[in-house]
């Protein structure tokens, strides 16, 4: 390893050694406030989905997990899964990472790795599906980050494959101990945003790749969750747009919302918005997942926080972040919160990035190889094993 990242790797161990201890000491093992789960993070760049065996990835789990994480928040990015249509299409030096799923060459060796070591720390997995491969992409002239689909079935049916390997009676789990299924499937991200749906209007189109994906995951594993696509901004507006929709209800588990505010209890706020439009619509027993909660630490750092109003600092981060996870816990019956996660784990920080760049509990240092921990990622350990009662993530405790 590394000298310098070997280095940085054990000041972040040891500050959430000391900060877990020092919340256990504080809590004298107090009950836990909040379900197991309930504690999620957002797992994205540089650590996932492009793995770099130099990072560590084993490392910095088990770091989440002394910081009380409990549940990850994981993008699937189906092009990169299932690049290639057909099996003949697949150079010939890369034929041996591919396995026919769904009728279609598939590579599931990022997600094997992400899904046994999170089976390995009891740390349960929420996959968001996106992102359409150029054989089934839609052509359009708008800019967007991700693709759509051209036809809902291989989305479905790329679907119905994860549930069949991943899933209570999946086939990754017949070699791969110990078993600990994935029974949350999150369809697409933000679709009420242009650069995520680059193709408007998008209730109706997104309704219909809910309606294909709905029906393959349940095909497969009846008992499955299947979580709405996170909708930010006015996300109850947005949210009602879906309900207008005949037959749009019964098509999903779970509403995912992005409550992302100036303030903490903005976030409350936002959250009730969302509960209030779910209660109206007949689907109060239905749960709220808070599946990015964030306040980047762009402040002073980057021109590019326009349209914004909640980029902060790194002591505004970490002092929000303290304030916000007791409130989750407070009004997390009323809301009927099934849990959060915190956009996002580590994120590579560069003046005049864009400001979610800024959004990590550590800031990963190319130059160097090493995450570097923020005040956030104080915060959130003691927030979070006080809400835990110290338990049972980690064995500190």
């Amino acid at each position: 390893m590394h000298r310098a990242r070997r280095i940085g790797l054990a000041l972040a161990l040891a500050l959430a050694l000391a900060v877990a201890q020092a919340a256990a000491a504080a809590s004298g093992g107090s009950q836990a406030r909040v379900p197991r789960g309930f504690v999620g993070v957002v797992l994205g760049t540089p650590l996932f989905p492009n793995v770099d065996p130099t990072l560590f990835l084993d490392d910095q789990l088990n770091l989440m997990l002394s910081s009380g994480v409990q549940s990850i928040r994981v993008p699937v990015d189906w092009a990169q899964v299932q690049p290639y249509r057909r099996m003949s299409q697949v150079p010939s030096d890369q034929r041996y990472l591919f396995v026919q799923a769904g009728g279609v060459p598939t590579n599931f060796s990022l997600i094997d790795q992400m899904v046994a070591e999170a089976a390995r720390r009891g740390m349960s997995l929420m996959p968001m599906i996106i992102n359409a491969p150029g054989w089934d992409a839609l052509k359009h002239t708008h800019g967007g980050v991700v693709s759509i689909p051209r036809a809902d079935g291989p989305y479905a049916r790329f679907l119905g494959a994860l549930v069949s390997r991943y899933g209570p009676n999946g086939t990754f789990w017949l070699s791969n101990t110990p078993v600990l299924p994935v029974r949350m499937w999150q369809i697409w991200n933000e679709p009420n945003l242009l650069p995520f749906w680059p193709k408007q209007p998008w209730a109706q189109r997104y309704v219909g790749l809910l309606n294909a994906a709905h029906d393959a995951i349940k095909r497969v594993d009846p008992g499955a969750r299947v979580i709405l696509g996170g909708l930010p901004n006015y996300s109850w507006t947005s949210l009602q747009k879906i309900y207008a929709i005949r037959g749009a209800r019964r098509l999903f588990d779970v509403v995912a919302v992005h409550p992302y505010t100036k303030q903490p209890k903005g976030v409350i706020t936002i959250l009730s918005f969302v509960r209030a439009v779910m209660n109206r619509s007949g689907d109060g027993r239905k749960p709220i997942v808070a599946d990015e909660v964030s306040w980047p630490s762009s402040l002073g750092k980057t021109v590019h926080n326009v349209g914004y109003d909640f980029a902060t600092t790194e002591a505004g981060q970490a002092r929000n972040i303290a304030q916000l996870l007791p409130m989750l816990a407070k009004h997390r019956t009323t809301l009927r919160l099934q849990g959060f996660y915190w956009y996002t784990w580590a994120s590579t920080e560069h003046i005049n990035g864009l400001a979610f760049d800024f959004a990590g509990l550590l800031k990963y240092i190319p130059s160097s190889f090493q995450f570097i921990p923020k005040p956030a990622l104080t915060a959130f350990t003691n927030a979070a094993l006080a809400l835990e009662g110290c338990q049972p993530s980690t064995t500190i405790c």
